[in-house]
């Protein structure tokens, strides 16, 4: 029987997620790299017509059904516009903010292929030329991507293969450090891609039979709102978003418990679901805080608002610094993997 939680080696697999680009629009090849880790280990695997992909565990009931899910496509951009400087305009993939992107190595993906690195910038960037370099506003007009090529003007860019629509993807900058932290952009949601992928293998690789049999599906467009809203089965019952939880003022999320969410920007999440959470987290000592997000949204939420008759939840590793430069520890992996190996060996809610 396998080690598990191993949670040393699902962070490896997640700084190797993380490292493969995969803004929303643009992530075939992550969801590849899921796919052959599914098929390596014999899971059955389809994908939508919307490229996210859906692996099941067949379960001992195979009249009611649980989906968990968890989304592999991140935040970035796309070329908006090819300026007359030779620079680049953005428009933004997801709900972050322009400062935090602010001097950011970044790559240009063209629709061949080729990539192309750059750096995003102020327009206003020396403070040896523009008086107001410090206090102009952080938001697309000011804001450029100057590009590692002897560029001088929109005819040079367009030479190159870049044009208007081209995804730009953002550095990770990931980083495991020896006391356990792991930072990097898009641990939300790569983080627990990585430990559904984990999870898979130890149920595999132990032969381990559920109690239901269980879709789990790698959503590809969360962060534009709608990835986990199509594809549930009529016997679907529970649906189970794995995703971050948000830390901030005002919040019990921290880098080292699970995260269950009670209620997000959609509204409280399923009373009955989310008590049987916290009696599994108690009864088998796992680390974890309930909390509110007022602006936050999950595929679950998204199911929800689809017509989907189901129980939803949502619980996930904290994460710091969330949609910008963002940590978390060993321990808030550990303990959503603990607490998510119980929930799937659990008994639905009645």
């Amino acid at each position: 029987m396998t080690t598990y939680p191993n949670s040393q080696k699902t962070l490896e697999i997640i700084k190797q997620l993380v490292s493969i680009p995969s803004p929303t629009g643009n992530t075939e090849r992550v969801i590849t790299f899921v796919e052959d880790f599914f098929r390596s280990l014999g899971i059955d695997t389809y994908r939508n017509r919307k490229g996210g992909l859906i692996a099941t565990i067949k379960g001992i009931d195979d009249t009611k059904h649980r989906m968990v899910t968890a989304h592999v496509d991140t935040l970035g951009a796309m070329v908006k516009e090819i300026k007359d400087n030779g620079r680049l305009c953005l428009d933004l993939i997801g709900g972050f903010a322009w400062n935090s992107i602010e001097g950011e190595y970044c790559q240009i993906e063209t629709s061949t292929g080729k990539i192309y690195s750059g750096t995003i910038l102020m327009h206003q960037q020396s403070v040896h030329v523009y008086k107001d370099a410090k206090t102009a506003e952080r938001n697309q007009q000011n804001m450029e991507v100057r590009i590692d090529e002897r560029v001088t003007n929109k005819a040079e860019v367009r030479a190159l293969g870049i044009e208007v629509g081209d995804f730009v993807s953002f550095d990770p900058r990931v980083q495991i450090l020896s006391n356990g932290y792991i930072k990097s952009r898009h641990l939300d949601d790569k983080a627990s891609v990585g430990i559904l992928m984990k999870l898979m293998e130890h149920i595999v690789q132990s032969e381990l039979t559920l109690p239901y049999t269980t879709h789990f599906l790698i959503s590809n467009n969360e962060e534009i709102g709608y990835g986990g809203n199509s594809n549930i089965t009529p016997e679907t019952v529970e649906y189970l978003a794995v995703d971050m939880g948000a830390m901030g003022d005002g919040q019990q999320t921290d880098e080292h418990t699970v995260s269950i969410c009670v209620k997000d920007a959609s509204g409280p999440y399923h009373y009955k679901l989310r008590k049987h959470l916290v009696a599994l987290a108690e009864k088998h000592h796992i680390g974890y805080k309930l909390d509110i997000y007022p602006y936050y949204g999950s595929d679950a939420s998204a199911a929800i608002g689809s017509g989907y008759d189901i129980v939803h939840g949502l619980i996930g590793p904290g994460i710091d610094s969330s949609h910008a430069f963002e940590r978390t520890h060993i321990s808030s992996i550990e303990n959503t993997e603990k607490l998510l190996y119980q929930y799937i060996l659990s008994e639905m809610v009645k």
